[in-house]
């Protein structure tokens, strides 16, 4: 017989914010990483469009002025790129959510903590793992935009098509869990 304490559901779920967590804190990584590459991009071809320029003044020759057309064409495209994509806004998005979510992850062990060692009840206990269950469905409920990806793939397992989701069971195992403290 399977059985699950209410300690035990609020460590499982103390371990999914925490992994939650991780995800957007990596994906804020990576974002911050890709946006810094593009403006260090875009940087490079508005010095090269701009010393071509320079060049094209001291000198009559017909390559600096293709250069200094091609390079602020391709600097003018990777800022519209950058801008379309909204990298900043995604890498504060993930940021925020990562921030939020460190902050549930410390609840929960606080909570884990004063569970273990006794000095709260089971009312209690019951009370706040409620609140930080929808402290972390309020994270995610006003965390994207509709258009950002919100990096669910990287949290969840990859179900085939022909699979049933994990919870609840479709063989019915689990129709008798206990919850105990």
């Amino acid at each position: 017989m399977f059985s699950l304490t209410v300690l035990d559901h609020v460590r499982l779920d103390s371990e999914h914010v925490a992994r939650n967590y991780t995800v957007h804190a990596r994906a804020a990584d990576r974002l911050a990483s890709t946006a810094f590459a593009f403006r260090i991009v875009m940087a490079v071809l508005l010095a090269v469009a701009a010393a071509a320029a320079i060049g094209n003044l001291l000198f009559t020759a017909r390559f600096y002025q293709v250069t200094a057309v091609a390079t602020s064409g391709i600097a003018m495209a990777a800022f519209a790129l950058y801008g379309v994509f909204g990298i900043e806004a995604r890498v504060l998005a993930h940021r925020a959510i990562a921030h939020r979510l460190w902050i549930a992850c410390e609840r929960y062990r606080s909570l884990i903590s004063e569970a273990g060692e006794g000095v709260i009840d089971r009312a209690t206990l019951l009370h706040r793992r409620d609140e930080l269950i929808e402290e972390v469905h309020g994270i995610y409920e006003r965390g994207f935009g509709p258009d950002q990806k919100a990096f669910e793939a990287s949290r969840l397992p990859e179900l085939k098509s022909e699979e049933t989701p994990p919870w609840p069971p479709a063989n019915g195992a689990f129709r008798s869990v206990k919850s105990e403290v």
